[in-house]
């Protein structure tokens, strides 16, 4: 993770973004503070890079890297505004012995990226490049399907999708192509299906470990819907960060030595 100190909203690059909106820093802080905790609360282990002046996003640590099995693959921003975040993270994990593979294509992490189960669920169509997909691949050696995006406001996986367990998601279909949407019928009989009135307040930019999700308190009916099929769920308010585009997930990158 990484403290939001430098968090501000002064750039747009995604829908929900807004310069001239109020944003509180403290805040964002402090929501921060509430998530890193909770993640402490659960037994979890929690590891801080350093937050860097003029990046308001680093924030959002997903964006940082994938890792599966100990390799690291790093990560091209599409925009400038979050350029110099790559070299940021990949040095962390390069200083801690871990051999990082710097992608060609826009990839942009655990936004895109996501591990359930043997195979990765990759998605393409606002950021990471679909040629990106295939790098994973070869990088992280392991599966990779391919998932459509066409609403902007969804535009990173993490926001429309969560991996609850090795077997199981919960998305909002209305996010994906017609084909995506078939592909993951196939994949998760049983999904847990979201609403667009959860996606709209980012409850499916959350974080599972198997039993328990941490996610947007503001999402009740997903909550519901999570308990319902036997997860245990905690909400927590991260409101401020979502001003930027960001909920639990977009702060979380799960390091898998």
């Amino acid at each position: 993770m990484c403290r939001p100190t430098h968090f501000a909203v002064t750039y747009r690059i995604n829908p929900w973004m807004d310069p001239t909106a109020p944003y509180d820093n403290a805040l964002a802080i402090s929501q921060w503070e509430t998530l890193r905790q909770t993640y402490l609360d659960l037994g979890h282990t929690v590891e801080l890079i350093e937050p860097l002046p003029g990046l308001p996003d680093m924030v959002f640590a997903a964006n940082g890297a994938t890792m599966v099995d100990g390799r690291v693959l790093g990560v091209q921003f599409r925009d400038a505004e979050r350029a110099d975040e790559a070299p940021a993270y990949a040095a962390w994990f390069t200083e801690r012995g871990y051999p990082v593979s710097m992608p060609k294509h826009t990839n942009e992490g655990e936004g895109d990226l996501l591990l359930a189960g043997d195979i990765m669920l990759a998605g393409t169509g606002f950021r990471t490049a679909h040629a990106a997909h295939a790098e994973t691949q070869e990088a992280l050696q392991r599966p990779v399907i391919t998932l459509q995006l066409v609403d902007p406001a969804y535009y990173h996986l993490d926001t429309a999708l969560c991996v609850l367990d090795d077997t199981n998601v919960a998305y909002l279909p209305e996010a994906f192509s017609p084909g995506s949407q078939a592909v993951l019928r196939q994949l998760y009989p049983h999904a847990v299906l979201a609403d667009r009135a959860d996606a709209a307040v980012l409850g499916l930019n959350a974080v599972s470990d198997g039993r328990t999700v941490v996610l947007p308190v503001q999402a009740t009916h997903l909550a519901a819907a999570l308990r319902e099929a036997g997860y245990q769920t905690v909400g927590v308010d991260v409101s401020e960060l979502r001003k930027a585009g960001g909920g639990p997930k977009c702060c979380t990158l799960e390091v898998r030595p």
